[in-house]
C-alpha cells in the first residue's frame, strides 16, 4: 500500500527540479558536443555545471524514492507478520529513518550556512543554538561557472557589494540543507500515511517482481 501522489507543488517539487535539470544538463551537454566537433571551441564552465546539477539530481532523487517507495529494502520478514504488527515495524523504521535525516539536515546546513553568511548550528547531534562568531564565505566562488546578470544582487547581499567573477559557491552547495529538508519532510508525510494506515511499509516498489509479471504479460499476449 502506498499513498497516490499529489497534484500540488510541494507534492511536485522533486519532479519539477529533476524535469529541469536533466533538460538542462541534456542541451548544455549536446551544446557542448557541437561546439567542441563543429567550431572547435568549447563551453569552458559546461563540465563544472553539469558536475553540480548531477549533484543535485542525486541528492533530490534520495527524497524522490521516498515518495515513491522506491528505497531498497528486504521485506521477505515484514511480508510474514500480521497487519497490526507490519504497521508497528513500519512506524519504527521510519521513525529511525526521521531522525538520521535530521542529522543529515544539521550536517548539511552547517556545511552550506557559512557560505551564505549565516551561523551554523552549535551542538554535536542536535541543535543547541547557533554560532555567535563566525567567519563568512559569501565570497567563495565556483571555477568557471559565470555568474547570471539575473543573480547580481548577490554581490550586495553576500560579497559586500564587491563584484563576482564567478557563480558563488552558495548557490550550488544550497541543494544540500533542500534537498535534506526534502528528505525528512518526506518521512514525516510517510510517518502520517503509516499512520492512518494508509502504508504499511516505507518500501513500495517491486522492480524485479513487476518486470517479470510484465514479461509474463508479453508472453501471454504472444501466444494468443
Amino acid at each position: 500500500m502506498h499513498p497516490k501522489p499529489g497534484a500540488g507543488f510541494v507534492d511536485r517539487i522533486e519532479e519539477t527540479l529533476i524535469a529541469f535539470l536533466l533538460g538542462a544538463m541534456t542541451l548544455l551537454t549536446f551544446a557542448n558536443v557541437v561546439a567542441r566537433y563543429v567550431f572547435n571551441s568549447n563551453i569552458l564552465w559546461a563540465l563544472e555545471l553539469t558536475v553540480f546539477m548531477f549533484a543535485w539530481l542525486v541528492l533530490l532523487g534520495a527524497s524522490y524514492a521516498v515518495k515513491k517507495g522506491a528505497h531498497l529494502g528486504v521485506d521477505a520478514v515484514v511480508n510474514m507478520l500480521p497487519q497490526g504488527p507490519r504497521r508497528m515495524l513500519a512506524l519504527i523504521a521510519v521513525l529511525i529513518c526521521i531522525f538520521y535525516s535530521f542529522l543529515l539536515l544539521k550536517g548539511a546546513w552547517d556545511y552550506w550556512a557559512n557560505f551564505a553568511n549565516l551561523p551554523q548550528t552549535e551542538g554535536r547531534w542536535f541543535p543547541t543554538g547557533f554560532q555567535e562568531k563566525f567567519r563568512g564565505k559569501g565570497w567563495y566562488e565556483t571555477n568557471d561557472i559565470p555568474l547570471p546578470a539575473i543573480l547580481n544582487w548577490m554581490e550586495a547581499a553576500f560579497n559586500d557589494g564587491d563584484s563576482y567573477e564567478k557563480l558563488p559557491r552558495l548557490v550550488p552547495y544550497m541543494v544540500l540543507p533542500l534537498s535534506m529538508a526534502l528528505l525528512l519532510f518526506r518521512f514525516i508525510q510517510v510517518s502520517f500515511a503509516i499512520g492512518k494506515g494508509k502504508m504499511d511499509r516505507i518500501i513500495a516498489s517491486h522492480e524485479v517482481e513487476d518486470e517479470i509479471a510484465e514479461i509474463q504479460e508479453l508472453r501471454g499476449e504472444g501466444e494468443q
